[in-house]
């Protein structure tokens, strides 16, 4: 099995969304904001090699939609998901599946693309299936209108009209590997890969747990559709993450790409943090 992180490049969202009712004289200790209050965020995928399988887990926010669109996020960096797969040897024909963890747009809006022609939208990975959760997807396409902003059509109904629409089955299996946490606080049914690297585990923690500022589990975002499950849930997890020694891959934290967990004095908060290189 090979794990390499691609990085899709960075983009700004309010630091009082991303944490909630937690006051901006702590969360700025994490990550400072800007004059407008706007924190930089990564948009980190990860690619998983498995046996004949090449497995892309997210694919960031995409191109292919307007100027004033990209306008809100500040889109800023030297990393594409073009260029991250390349430097890892890899070419988008070559993917075999895409796990989308959830359908907001700056998980999976790298999905779909313009034709050469500017005629149609298809999908980027033309030889791939595109995994979904059936009750997740089913919540996408009739948004609520806390989440309408995030879940765009474009990003989502060309993967089902090409056919390469696929839902996780009840085993939650993507591959003997790889396996899919649920998580119902941030949006509903949202998948956190598991995988089984040699003897360790790796959870793509997605935005269950976006950074490690966010390991705290009242750290919960402005976003959840669900704060108290969102709370609920993460305190389980993370209790699981210490007693089976989970490592968490962010898929948005700037600096910090992975992490063990530890709890002190009933708070949990993240022990040892290091590169994906140094987990592999």
């Amino acid at each position: 099995m090979r794990l390499a992180a691609i990085h899709t490049g960075n983009f700004k969202l309010d630091g009082g969304a991303m944490f909630g009712v937690v006051p901006k004289v702590i969360w700025q200790r994490y990550t400072e904001p800007d004059a407008n209050n706007l924190c930089n965020w990564a948009m980190r995928c990860l690619l998983v090699e498995d046996g004949n399988r090449l497995i892309l887990i997210d694919n960031g926010i995409g191109n292919k939609q307007s100027e004033k669109f990209f306008g809100y996020y500040y889109l800023n960096g030297d990393h594409s998901l073009e260029k991250s797969l390349h430097a890892a040897g890899v070419d988008f024909n070559d993917i075999t599946d895409v796990v989308l963890t959830h359908l907001h747009f700056d998980h999976c809006g790298g999905s779909v693309k313009w034709n050469s022609g500017k005629t149609h939208l298809e999908p980027v990975f033309k030889n791939a299936k595109y995994w979904s959760h059936e009750a997740h997807w089913n919540h996408a396409i009739k948004p609520n209108a806390r989440e309408k902003a995030s879940f765009i059509a474009e990003n989502i109904l060309p993967i089902q009209e090409s056919g390469q629409l696929t839902f996780v089955g009840e085993d939650l299996k993507i591959t003997e590997n790889m396996s899919v946490i649920m998580a119902n606080g941030h949006t509903e049914k949202m998948m956190c890969p598991k995988i089984q690297y040699q003897d360790k585990t790796l959870v793509f923690a997605a935005d269950m747990i976006p950074s490690a500022a966010h390991i705290p589990p009242h750290y919960a975002m402005g976003y959840d559709i669900r704060p108290l499950v969102r709370m609920d849930e993460n305190a389980r997890f993370l209790k699981e993450a210490i007693d089976q020694n989970y490592t968490l891959f962010f898929e948005h934290d700037l600096h910090i790409e992975c992490a063990t967990v530890k709890q002190e004095n009933g708070k949990f908060k993240a022990d040892q943090t290091f590169a994906l290189s140094d987990f592999i």
